[in-house]
């Protein structure tokens, strides 16, 4: 090969090895749970998840003062809820059962399965008289010290 051959040669390689190197640095999309300012989009936080892993938010509920928890399973880029256990009913609180839907007692709580829908996203606000906490990944996270008290959250599976 004469020396031209060469250079064109060793610069078309050195530029197949970028061109490898920028697809997996930033076409592999990992997919993570976001918490975002509904209104502004700014990142609150971000957990690497995997499809069919689950993560709760439970909070207060305002009227009959007793805890609820939502827990979601992820499915591609959309949230399935799993189960809402609660324990008392009330304004707000689902009072019959949709087809496919099982309610059963957990000692004094009740735990409803069997939902069908999915949702591209979740929105809150942040709790003001108690918090909204967010259990993944074995941890538990207070929304109102991560998002503070009163944020409009959107709660969403994102690519990267």
């Amino acid at each position: 090969m004469q020396k031209a051959q060469r250079k064109v040669f060793l610069s078309l390689c050195a530029f197949c090895v970028l061109c490898v190197s920028f697809a997996v640095t930033f076409l592999v999309t990992k997919p993570r749970l976001e918490l975002r300012d509904a209104d502004s989009g700014k990142r609150y936080a971000a957990w690497p998840i995997q499809d069919g892993e689950e993560f709760s938010i439970e909070f207060i509920h305002s009227v009959n003062q007793s805890p609820v928890r939502d827990t979601f399973r992820i499915d591609g880029k959309l949230i399935q809820p799993v189960a809402t256990r609660f324990f008392d009913f009330g304004a707000g609180m689902q009072t019959s059962l949709e087809t496919g839907q099982r309610m059963e007692r957990d000692g004094d709580a009740l735990i409803i399965t069997g939902f069908t829908q999915s949702f591209p996203a979740l929105n809150y606000i942040v709790g003001t008289v108690s918090d909204h906490i967010l259990y993944i990944q074995d941890a538990a996270l207070s929304l109102r010290e991560l998002c503070g008290q009163n944020a409009h959250i959107t709660v969403q599976v994102r690519k990267f």
